[in-house]
């Protein structure tokens, strides 16, 4: 079928199909805010979700995942079959896979793409630097599953640190879900007021040796002396650690255009108001560098989300930091 054919059938189908998807969204939303008020981040399900399409529409294998999402707590595991079910029959009859969930991403990033073009950059980010390091560090871990894939020829000592509520839940799945977590060692600490640090060093870490640390979708709802503390807390770890995160700018806080404010309204009735930003300046870059250096790190790779011009400006990025 000719790729602009394929497109316009998918939609279609999609479209024709669009109330079964609507019920689907209905009874999972109604299972999360049954939790409200529980203290389980609601925004962890979000890249849960995006590595879950990309799984059942075969671009990115991610068996961990898939059984994350029959257990998801107060949502019927009907609701999530629902909402897929329409697209993946499109794309089986069709070969289309939309462009939110081709693996790897590519091309320009738009904030509606953000949580499923990220998988790309942590991803590239894993097989690059595990190949030299044995410790791996997930931050806010939510529910990646990135721990649970590791090879299984090479002894890499994984953490996952996060809320004590969120990783308990999460713990809860895994064991529901008969995920092997014998290689992963949970360290429970709240970012803006506990020592995560030194929690994950009892926990059997060892400063001494180089580790990658991935800070996935965090930083925007932590303060700034929150961030800061944590940059500088990983600029104590071994000489070579690198560490990958993702953060918006202050153009996503301060910005009247509709989207955005949806998006803070959104994020403020999941009790997850959005906090910190990186100063929108351009370039964005060099502000990001700014805030590297002053806690210690050398900036490495940068990837700039949304275009800089006079009159537009950067609403986030994707990065790394070196310890040196």
């Amino acid at each position: 079928m000719h790729p602009r054919i394929a497109a316009g059938v998918f939609y279609l189908l999609s479209f024709l199909l669009l109330p079964v998807t609507q019920l689907g969204y209905v009874l999972w939303v109604g299972g999360l805010l049954a939790r409200r008020g529980s203290g389980v981040s609601g925004t962890a399900q979000g890249p849960l979700s995006a590595r879950w399409f990309n799984h059942m529409l075969g671009t990115r294998k991610d068996e961990p995942t898939e059984r994350l999402m029959r257990v998801l707590p107060g949502v019927p595991p009907l609701a999530p079959r629902l909402v897929a079910g329409p697209m993946l029959l499109a794309h089986r009859l069709t070969g289309y896979v939309p462009r939110a969930f081709r693996y790897p991403f590519e091309g320009e990033v738009s904030p509606l793409h953000q949580a499923s073009a990220r998988i790309t950059f942590f991803d590239a980010a894993v097989d690059r630097h595990l190949a030299d390091f044995d410790q791996f560090v997930i931050l806010g871990a939510g529910f990646d599953t990135r721990a649970f894939r590791l090879p299984k020829n090479r002894a890499i000592r994984a953490f996952e640190v996060d809320m004590p509520k969120t990783q308990a839940l999460k713990r809860e799945m895994v064991k529901a879900a008969g995920i092997d977590s014998e290689r992963v060692t949970f360290v429970a600490a709240d970012f803006e007021k506990e020592g995560w640090l030194e929690r994950l060093v009892a926990a059997g870490f060892d400063v001494g040796k180089p580790a990658l640390f991935l800070w996935e979708g965090v930083l925007m709802y932590l303060e700034r002396q929150a961030v800061e503390d944590t940059l500088r807390k990983i600029a104590r770890t071994a000489r070579g650690s690198v560490v990958a995160f993702d953060y918006f700018t202050t153009e996503v806080l301060e910005s009247q255009a509709l989207y955005w404010r949806l998006a803070r309204m959104g994020t403020r009735a999941n009790g997850e108001p959005l906090k910190f930003g990186i100063e929108s300046r351009p370039p964005v870059s060099e502000r990001v560098a700014e805030l590297l250096r002053s806690c210690g790190l050398s900036p490495g790779e940068h990837q700039t989300l949304g275009r800089e011009t006079e009159g537009t400006r950067a609403w986030g990025g994707f990065a790394t930091a070196v310890v040196k």
